[in-house]
């Protein structure tokens, strides 16, 4: 685990005996073993927490992406709408959507930069 050999253990071992005592020394190991056993729990359970943190941000990013794609679609057909009402633009309907959706899709993007949370006054849950 450690690197350790069988000869380094056994020194150990007879170092702890010495110090610690025949009686106590099955009691030190036990403390030990439960003490590592804890350990490894905190650590698991620290690295699930992290992995769940790490899903959950994937995930927000997702929502964010479709809502605004969701969004992008609904100016399109509005404008395209209001051009076929209007009837006296010369340009296309698909260009001025696909102008609007370019600019609306800049001031998304930049909306969602400015809702969103700094890192440091994010509070632990």
């Amino acid at each position: 685990m450690f690197g350790l050999g069988f000869q380094e253990v056994l020194l150990i071992l007879l170092i702890a005996l010495i110090v610690v005592g025949p009686g106590k020394l099955p009691d030190l190991a036990r403390a030990l073993g439960r003490g590592l056993a804890e350990f490894r729990k905190a650590t698991s359970d620290l690295k699930s927490t992290f992995e769940q943190d790490s899903t959950v941000q994937e995930l927000k990013k997702e929502f964010r992406t479709a809502q605004s794609q969701i969004m992008l679609e609904n100016v399109q057909t509005s404008i395209k709408s209001d051009a076929f009402k209007v009837g006296a633009s010369t340009e296309e309907p698909s260009s001025i959507a696909s102008s609007v959706s370019v600019s609306a899709a800049a001031d998304g993007i930049q909306e969602d930069a400015s809702k969103e949370e700094p890192s440091g006054n994010r509070k632990a849950s």
